[in-house]
């Protein structure tokens, strides 16, 4: 049986994985709440460095000892079963929870906005949290990546919302029964969990029948894996607000302008127009998220007015199209797309930004089972890039799969190289680099320690 939240004030709660994105939110809504907060790692990070000055106390390195005095442990699904933490926590009989099942009791006594989708999840959360801001709403939220405004991941609000990063990677997002949902999209993905497409559905299916009976679900109406859904969960009496391009849409965007860092819209709710959602980041897609965002927040009686001042406001998230440098004419950019969709949409929002430029894609494949399964899509997406070098396969917790390889990529390329060394790979960019170039590390593995890396090649270069 889970523990209540007030059960865990003044307790010591041990976070193994503490420097990941969804852990490390977790460990600093913990501390607001007077919890104490251990917590291993095995890479230092400004993010751990936050969280001591925090009062957290933190191992740069995973030991059977660290969890010896704690209350409660709490693991990230990165964390494998034979890690000397969870072994020694299992000896000392210690309760052990999922980051979901933990995340879950944080936000217990709060009304819960669960952000899910197979893309555009943290966006679209970090959205809401800072349209809701704009309202004065004060949202406690835990969100999968840094909104860029406020540099931080998680906060805990004194108002009543909390917003949820919903993770359907696997499965544990039933936890959080929340009052709403917001689902962005559904598609395939996470192969290693779910085998089929039919099972992804099925996932949401459940995560949907979760949402509390006086609450609702707000769903794309542009996308066919959340229509199905809106039909699949018909019967059951939960009010659904649909959103996108199509003119049956409760929220309809249209008249959208999209420009090389920027996009606008306007937005109609219920056949009345509203106003217009003018973003400082580009793509179709972040105007769908953005029209997400808005339709909760209407629904939620926010004021229009400040929840499109809110959206105007947001200046995106951390790793998602985040502009590192510029030297000579020469833009670096970050972003975390690591699906053959989300590689689509962000490289034409990247052609856009590039202008006459070039586009030049550093890709490092994430997990070999993701490979395997969309090696002729990601071949494909990748294509649209003037340049596309890919790295070796970022492995994550998954062991190798016999011949899947990077080359599974490039080979059904027409512009792809596959150069798996590092340093090979930022020499070569940075030499070849011209101005008015656009330079983009994409994926969800190390790849984005590139970036920083190019950035200063570059510098070197035109000194």
């Amino acid at each position: 049986m889970k523990p209540t939240l007030s059960a865990l004030v003044g307790k010591r709660i041990h976070f193994i994985g503490i420097g990941g994105a969804g852990m490390s939110g977790l460990a600093r809504i913990a501390l607001t709440h007077q919890i104490t907060v251990t917590g291993s790692d095995t890479k230092d990070s400004s993010v751990i460095s936050a969280l001591i000055a925090l009062g957290a106390k933190i191992s740069t390195s995973h030991a059977s000892e660290n969890v010896d005095g704690a209350d409660l442990v709490v693991y990230s699904n990165a964390i494998s079963t034979n890690n000397v933490e969870r072994i020694r926590a299992e000896e000392l009989h210690l309760q052990m929870l999922t980051r979901a099942s933990a995340l879950s009791i944080l936000m217990s006594e709060s009304k819960r906005i669960a952000v899910a989708g197979t893309h555009g999840k943290t966006t679209t959360s970090s959205m809401l949290a800072v349209a809701l801001q704009a309202c004065s709403a004060d949202p406690s939220f835990a969100i999968g990546g840094n909104i860029t405004a406020s540099g931080s991941n998680a906060h805990r609000g004194t108002g009543e919302i909390f917003v949820a990063e919903a993770d359907e990677s696997d499965g544990s997002f039933i936890e959080y029964r929340p009052f709403a949902a917001i689902v962005t999209n559904i598609e395939h993905d996470h192969v290693d969990f779910f085998e089929t497409p039919e099972a992804v559905d099925k996932a949401f299916v459940d995560f949907a029948e979760t949402i509390q009976k006086e609450g609702f679900l707000v769903y794309c109406a542009d996308d066919s894996g959340a229509r199905r859904l809106a039909i699949d969960i018909s019967q059951s009496g939960l009010e659904q607000i649909s959103y996108g391009l199509s003119e049956t849409a409760d929220l309809h965007i249209d008249q959208i302008e999209l420009l090389a860092m920027s996009s606008r819209a306007r937005a109609i709710w219920h056949g009345k127009m509203i106003g217009t959602i003018e973003l400082q980041v580009p793509g179709q897609h972040n105007l769908l998220n953005a029209a997400s965002a808005l339709a909760t927040g209407l629904k939620l009686a926010m004021p229009p007015a400040q929840l499109l001042a809110g959206l105007g406001m947001f200046r995106g998230t951390g790793r998602r199209f985040e502009l590192k440098g510029t030297v000579n004419g020469i833009r670096v950019i970050d972003d975390y797309g690591h699906h053959p969709t989300e590689i689509q949409v962000t490289l034409d929002a990247a052609r856009r930004f590039a202008g006459d430029g070039r586009l030049i894609v550093v890709f490092q494949p994430h997990r070999f089972s993701r490979t395997r399964a969309f090696a002729a899509r990601f071949s494909e997406a990748l294509d649209m890039a003037d340049r596309a070098i890919v790295l070796e396969i970022y492995a994550a917790s998954e062991k190798p799969i016999e011949g899947v390889t990077s080359r599974l990529i490039t080979s059904k390329m027409t512009k792809g190289e596959y150069i798996p060394n590092f340093i090979e790979v930022t020499d070569s960019v940075v030499a070849s680099a011209q101005p008015g170039d656009v330079i983009m590390t994409l994926g969800a593995g190390d790849v984005s320690s590139l970036a920083p890396i190019i950035v200063e090649g570059l510098q070197r270069r035109f000194a």
